[in-house]
């Protein structure tokens, strides 16, 4: 009887490592990112949970591992990291998509936006062969939702010289 007993414990334990090996693999198709600096700020959760589940044509949201980050598409075409550091001054191309002001930084084959005038700030990286600036339009209702630190974009008109 005790080598029953082994036997069946030696069974289940067998059985448990093989379904935890098997849910962790489920885990491995997750985008490896990286969290901002203030990815924690509970405004970046209240706009994480308003995310679009697809952005584009037809990019869907993949799982990422990281705090206040997001993915969309496979591979990735567009990447969001909420939390990063909040700019105040920039001489980089300076628009509004939607209620959101954006800096546009291109990359080349990347063009990083970053909004301006909210605190914590947004950054999205977008694929230009595979993406547009759309990807700003569908997640702009979830980034509108942080909080503005009065900065805007300004019209070169509005600009002393």
């Amino acid at each position: 009887m005790d080598t029953a007993r082994r036997t069946t414990r030696t069974t289940a334990i067998v059985g448990v490592a093989i379904a935890l090996a098997a849910g962790l693999t489920g885990c491995t198709n997750a985008v490896s990112m990286t969290a901002a600096p203030s990815a924690n700020a509970a405004a970046c959760a209240d706009a994480q949970v308003r995310l679009p589940s697809v952005v584009g044509q037809d990019a869907a949201l993949r799982n990422t591992d990281a705090q206040s980050t997001a993915a969309w598409g496979d591979p990735a075409v567009a990447i969001y990291h909420c939390g990063v550091a909040v700019p105040t001054v920039s001489d980089l191309p300076c628009f509004s998509k939607g209620s959101v002001d954006w800096i546009r930084d291109d990359r080349g084959a990347q063009i990083v936006y970053t909004t301006f005038g909210r605190s914590p700030a947004v950054q999205v990286v977008i694929e230009s062969s595979k993406a547009t600036d759309q990807v700003l339009q569908d997640i702009g209702t979830a980034v509108s939702t942080l909080p503005k630190d009065g900065h805007r974009c300004l019209d070169p008109s509005e600009v002393n010289g």
